[in-house]
């Protein structure tokens, strides 16, 4: 789950939406649904972008989930599974361990 704005977005597994709340968590209301870049696995605020972990690798959006584009979906990696920042680079932990991007998740580098 991530905050945009007033906004908190998360992904619902069981179908695999986009779904938003803006009234705290307490009620969810379905902002995309689609699998053009798989099954979600973790939301990730970059700025004015959002970053997903998906099975097909980094999508992003740039309009709070409303629509979203691959960035890198090459399987060297592994299969990502969650996104970080240590304040200067994105981290992401893959099934073959942690890697670190500079470039907004474009490339990757084992840690």
């Amino acid at each position: 789950m991530i905050q945009r704005g007033s906004e908190l977005l998360r992904i619902n597994t069981q179908k695999n939406d986009i779904e938003y709340s803006k009234d705290g968590g307490r009620t969810w209301h379905r902002r995309y649904t689609g699998s053009n870049a798989g099954t979600y696995v973790d939301l990730f605020n970059l700025e004015s972008e959002i970053l997903a972990c998906t099975s097909k690798g980094i999508y992003y959006s740039k309009d709070d989930g409303r629509t979203w584009h691959s960035r890198y979906t090459s399987s060297s990696y592994g299969s990502f599974i969650q996104l970080a920042s240590d304040g200067q680079n994105i981290l992401a932990t893959t099934s073959k361990g942690l890697y670190y991007s500079k470039d907004s998740g474009r490339t990757w580098h084992r840690r």
